[in-house]
């Protein structure tokens, strides 16, 4: 803004004789550039699209904000990759952090939990399962409540995120996030602890769980899965919000594989699990899950498209919905360190939670089969 703002201090007014009029020739204007912002010429469309996606430094020759001005679509930088439009995804500075804002994190978690199981886990004070019996009550079928049970959850999460710019314009980003989960996650936890509780009370189609290396696969195929989540699911803080919650777009890690990792991780874990239980239950819950995430995909294309308008038009000739498309086709083109995106905090986190949740398996089901559901 320096470069705009000059101070010009104006010399003395000349003195004028009595009775004499001074004459003063208009200066011709100088060609050169005009010191009113308003009047200056606009950078052009790159310079446009990088501010407007405020991208950060990427690890394989990104860009650093602003960086990208007057770089036009497909120039390269000397990291070998084209210059970002989106932003560095699952990027986290040790010391950008706030021990405040992390406090703040855990007791709000704290909050929500004890909120959650006070008001719709239990049996006694909640109405989660005055929920699911008034689901139930439509068929005694588990597959057509657990169909139903993720068709709900579906048209309440999706339709809660189409609506959200209306909505944060009304009652702001923050309290529509505390909406946004405090609808969506008792959603989500009765759909959850549904399936554990019913997932082998359906018609038995195949049995492949004594087949050699079944278990083996299935594993792997989950534990993949969980690496193809969504990058804003590694920003917590934003996820509580603790920090103003942001429609991002991410360009980096992750998304140079598949635009959508949420929906390809979704059909990983669904196809794994379908596999190794073999019923109608376990294949009702997946078409409901693949069906929410599929629609999921070209909805946030919609809201992306209508949020950050030509920046994702290039975001998305360099991408592909289906994994390694873009990069199989030359339309993704990796820098030359690319791998160390992988290497980021967030990344150990999902391996070790991942982990974590493989072992307390007996725990959770332990915990779901307490409740009547």
């Amino acid at each position: 803004m320096a470069s705009h703002l000059r101070l010009h201090l104006a010399a003395p007014p000349p003195l004028l004789l009595p009775h004499r009029r001074l004459h003063l020739r208009r200066l011709p204007r100088s060609p050169g550039p005009s010191l009113n912002p308003a009047r200056a010429p606009l950078p052009p469309l790159p310079c446009l699209l990088s501010r407007a996606a405020r991208p950060v430094r990427a690890v394989g020759g990104g860009a650093e904000e602003g960086a990208g001005a007057g770089l036009a679509e497909g120039e390269v930088e000397s990291g070998g990759g084209p210059r970002l439009v989106g932003e560095d995804s699952a990027a986290f500075r040790l010391g950008d952090q706030s021990v405040a804002s992390w406090a703040y994190f855990a007791v709000i978690l704290a909050v929500v939990l004890l909120a959650l199981n006070v008001l719709w886990i239990d049996p006694g004070t909640g109405i989660g399962t005055k929920f699911l019996d008034a689901v139930a009550s439509v068929s005694d079928s588990h597959e057509v409540v657990m169909l139903l049970l993720t068709i709900i959850f579906a048209v309440v999460h999706s339709g809660m995120a189409s609506l959200r710019e209306s909505g944060e314009k009304i009652i702001g980003e923050r309290a529509y996030r505390v909406l946004f989960a405090g609808i969506s996650l008792p959603l989500a936890v009765t759909t959850i602890v549904y399936f554990i509780n019913h997932r082998y009370d359906g018609i038995q189609l195949w049995q492949a769980q004594g087949i050699t290396g079944i278990h083996e696969l299935v594993w792997l195929s989950s534990f993949i899965s969980f690496f193809f989540l969504y990058p804003s699911t590694f920003n917590l803080l934003e996820v509580a919000a603790v920090d103003k919650p942001k429609l991002h777009m991410w360009e980096t890690g992750i998304m140079r594989i598949t635009r959508h990792p949420q929906m390809v991780g979704q059909v990983i874990w669904c196809l794994a699990h379908t596999l190794w239980i073999g019923n109608s239950v376990a294949v009702a819950a997946s078409v409901g899950l693949i069906g929410h995430h599929l629609f999921g995909a070209w909805n946030g294309d919609s809201r992306l498209a209508s949020r950050y308008g030509e920046a994702f038009e290039v975001l998305k000739k360099r991408t592909s919905v289906a994994p390694f498309a873009a990069i199989i086709d030359g339309r993704q083109k990796l820098p030359k360190d690319y791998y160390k995106e992988f290497f980021r905090l967030p990344y150990i986190a999902i391996t070790a939670l991942t982990l974590g949740a493989y072992f307390a398996h007996p725990l959770m089901q332990a915990s779901s089969y307490q409740l009547p559901w």
